[in-house]
This record gives C-alpha cells, structure tokens and sequence, in this order.
C-alpha cells in the first residue's frame, strides 16, 4: 500500500536533524499525523556516520512500547538525505518543561521523579528486547538520553525518542562543528575514557537529569566541550539537598547512586533506577500521574507559543514552496528480499531548501 507523507510545519531542529510535523496518507484516503525528522547533510555526507544510521534505525523499528517513540518508516531523498518517519507527539519535549521551570523557578520534585520512573521504563524496554525472529539480545543502548530526547505529551505521555540516530551520531569524529556541542553534558565518565557503554550509560544520564531538575542547575557544563568532559570524567556530584532542601538525603542517595562514577556501583538497569524512584513516590506518599504532566506540558507549550518568534510563519511557507519525492527504504529491502506483503513504497512530500540559513537553533 503507497503511503504518502506531507511536510506541514517546522518543530524545530538541532545539531544532528530537524523536526516536521507531516502527515502519512495511503492511497484510501487514510490519514495519520507523523514526526518526519531530517538528519542534517553535513552528517549523511560521512559514510560511517550513514552505515551507523541505517543499522541503528533498522532496530528502531522494532521498538513498541508506551514509553518509546515509534519509528514506522525510513526514507531517502533524491539527493542522498535520510529521513526517520516517527509517532508524532504532541505536546513538547523535557527541554522545554525544563526551560519553564527555570524561568519561573519551580522545582516540583513528584513531577520529576514521575518523568524518569516513566522514562526508565522506555528505557528498560530497549535494553532488554530481543530480534523477534531469532530471540537473540538486540543489546540496544541509547547514548544519548538528554531533556531535548524525553518527549512529553498533551495528554500527559512521556516517551523516549531518537533510538535511531544515537550511536550513530557517537561515531561522528568530535571535530565536527555543532555536532557535538551541548551533547557531552550527560555522558557517563567511562563514554569519555573511549569505552564501550551499556545500559548503565543510559542510567547515568538519567541520573543528570533528575539532579538538574532537582536543583534548577546544570551539573557538568562547562565552558569549553574539553573542559565538560572533564567535568563528566570527574563526576563530581554537588548536595543536591544543600541546593533544594525539600529534596532529603534518602532521594539524595537514590540520585546519587545513578550518578556513581564506578559503573558497578549504579543501578544496574533503568528498572532498577525507576522502581526505587517510584518506591520513595510511595514511601512519601506523593500522588502524581498523567494529568500533572499535563498540565505542565499545557503551561510549558502556552509560554513557548506566546514567545515565538513571527519569522516561523515565512520559514513554514518557504518549507511548503518547494516539494521532492523520496523512497522509503523499508519497501526497498520488502522488495529485494521478494517477500509477497504488497507494495509499501512511500512517498513523502518534502522541501529541498529547509530554509536552514534563516534558522539559529541551538545544538543540542
């Protein structure tokens, strides 16, 4: 069945790709609302970076779970660029709740440690799949589990994105400008000593988050990528209760064994970090569930609305005015391995221009 995807508006962007919200329709008229997320050129250029890419979004599909955004289809331009056709969630990602939250100074300690049960989960799910043919361990493990990568919904969802693009994006020489920037801030000491990461990296990289959120601060950043991964090398952890005294010294120990140096002294899965984060919920009897994030997703997207810059609208009409097809690579592995299912060939209705040169976004 041909399915066609149209570019609606641009969501935002970053050192790796850009977002678009699209739509999928098939040939009877069935429409469905996709994140279409374009990896920048100057990434599918490096043949490495590409091999990397494909093997990565080839196992992201496979991933289904609540807390796991879908990837459903992956598509190439006629001038090379790769495209990930994802579940489209609407709503805004942990960035922006945490951006607001500074902004106005709040620091809500159960809405924080909800967000990471529900992302550990996500988490936990990737890491212990297996091929669903052969049953054997997919050894999945993100690499990059950072606030712009945590998505939250209108209807209080919170998932995981961009399993696809992670290791590939760790395999980009460093020296790559604006790849890398803003990326070493939730890296586990032992990704920066060059060695091989698993699961525990992923917990670690939680474990930043829920400190950041706990105290308004950022815990390693530094002035320079050099001297931030120095910062993460060292993990030095400051009192998170020193700065948020609602936060007592049993969450401080449960934060700060995520946050060990020694890989053996974490939690040793993300299930792990979750249950004992829902534990201390339940210990302190903190009543919070998917109406609260929510509502912070509600307040978060109006600040973010009433603050948007007027210059989206001619960057949205510059992306409609110019259109190519593109060819889903899913149907073309369907059909070269001469599997009967149909034909199941995108086409997606996609600018050639992106008006990248009128955008400033910051590197994640």
């Amino acid at each position: 069945m041909q399915t066609t995807y149209t570019v609606l508006e641009r969501l935002g962007g970053g050192g790796q790709a850009e977002v678009f919200r699209g739509t999928a329709e098939t040939v009877k008229g069935f429409k469905k609302a996709v994140a279409i997320k374009r990896v920048l050129p100057h990434l599918t250029s490096n043949p490495q970076f590409v091999s990397m890419f494909l093997d990565e979004a080839r196992l992201s599909l496979f991933l289904q779970h609540a807390n796991v955004v879908q990837v459903f289809d992956i598509s190439r331009a006629a001038d090379g660029t790769y495209f990930l056709v994802m579940e489209y969630v609407n709503g805004c990602d942990l960035k922006a709740l945490i951006a607001y939250h500074r902004e106005h100074q709040v620091k809500d300690l159960a809405l924080t440690l909800h967000i990471m049960v529900e992302a550990a989960k996500g988490l936990h799910y990737a890491h212990t799949l297996d091929h669903p043919h052969n049953h054997t361990p997919l050894g999945i493990v993100h690499r990059d589990i950072s606030p712009p990568n945590i998505m939250l919904s209108k209807n209080g969802e919170v998932k995981v994105v961009d399993f696809g693009l992670a290791k590939a994006d760790s395999q980009v020489e460093i020296t790559d400008e604006g790849v890398v920037k803003g990326k070493f801030s939730y890296l586990a000491p032992e990704a920066t000593l060059g060695l091989e990461v698993d699961a525990r990296a992923d917990v670690f990289a939680l474990g930043i988050i829920t400190w950041e959120m706990l105290t308004g601060w950022r815990l390693f950043s530094g002035d320079t990528p050099h001297k931030t991964v120095e910062m993460v090398k060292a993990a030095r952890v400051p009192s998170i209760t020193a700065l948020n005294p609602n936060v007592d010294q049993e969450l401080e120990g449960i934060v700060r064994k995520a946050l060990a140096r020694e890989r053996e002294e974490r939690f040793q899965t993300a299930a792990d970090y979750g249950d004992a984060l829902a534990q201390y919920l339940f210990s302190r009897e903190l009543k919070v569930t998917s109406r609260n994030v929510a509502a912070a997703v509600r307040d978060a997207k109006l600040a973010k609305e009433r603050a948007a810059d007027p210059q989206q609208s001619l960057i949205q009409a510059l992306v409609m005015d110019e259109v190519n097809k593109m060819t889903s690579l899913v149907a073309e592995e369907i059909a070269a391995s001469h599997l009967t299912v149909g034909d199941n060939t995108g086409e997606i209705v996609n600018p050639t221009a992106w008006a990248a040169d009128l955008l400033d976004d910051e590197p994640r």
